[in-house]
């Protein structure tokens, strides 16, 4: 499963480096042996994920790929970071809606965000002239989200316990309480007294005359009142 959903880190990932249509998108100069090939990121992806794929140019695409990347200034627009992320994403879909299936509790945004992060972290350290080098980074990225996965799953949500005390401890003026809809009500404060007991105030609310009518409505002659 490859299917994005719109507005997710993955899908934004796929138009900056896509862009519009018509516009000028990276692209890839590739060396297998004497042969040199320039491939688009679309073209790149296919040859790393279709159906008839040349591993020759795949490590080639992995090698290119990465080493441009890293050779970015620190201060650069990430342009050659991102399109490796991008051509890393197929590899991650997979685990991803695992993950999203398995724990409920994991938001799929966040998840997302750390495939990234994992992607940029493990290219830092990668060897484009290593062994399977865009595999190394699909399995650092992978694991990385598996971990973070269980992380958050681990975590126990806390009580906020002064806001609760607090809401506890408010006591709502008798002038600011709600009213009943009809009727009335009364509030008796008693004076204070000395001694250890103390009375608490009392709250008293009544219905209104209509609602006692409707409740008991007049005798008729000679059919008894029912009891309250």
């Amino acid at each position: 499963m490859t299917s994005t959903e719109p507005g997710s880190v993955f899908t934004r990932i796929d138009r900056y480096v896509l862009g519009p249509p018509g516009a000028t998108r990276p692209s890839l100069a590739v060396h297998v042996g004497s042969r040199a090939v320039l491939l688009s990121p679309e073209e790149s992806r296919k040859v790393l994920y279709g159906a008839h794929r040349d591993a020759a140019l795949g490590a080639a695409v992995w090698r290119q790929a990465i080493t441009e990347a890293r050779r970015e200034p620190r201060d650069g627009d990430g342009t050659g970071g991102l399109l490796v992320v991008w051509l890393v994403l197929p590899g991650l879909y997979r685990n991803l809606h695992r993950i999203l299936r398995l724990w409920r509790r994991v938001d799929r945004a966040d998840l997302e965000a750390e495939a990234v992060l994992a992607v940029l972290a493990a290219l830092d350290a990668a060897d484009p002239d290593g062994p399977d080098p865009g595999g190394c980074l699909i399995k650092e990225t992978v694991n990385r989200m598996w971990a973070y996965a269980k992380r958050v799953t681990r975590e126990i949500p806390v009580v906020d316990i002064a806001a609760f005390a607090e809401a506890r401890n408010t006591t709502i003026p008798p002038e600011e309480r709600p009213r009943p809809p009809e009727g009335w009500e009364v509030h008796i404060t008693p004076p204070p007294r000395r001694g250890p007991v103390r009375h608490a105030p009392f709250r008293r609310s009544a219905p209104s005359a209509r609602r006692l009518a409707e409740r008991y409505p007049p005798a008729r002659p000679g059919v008894p009142r029912p009891p309250p």
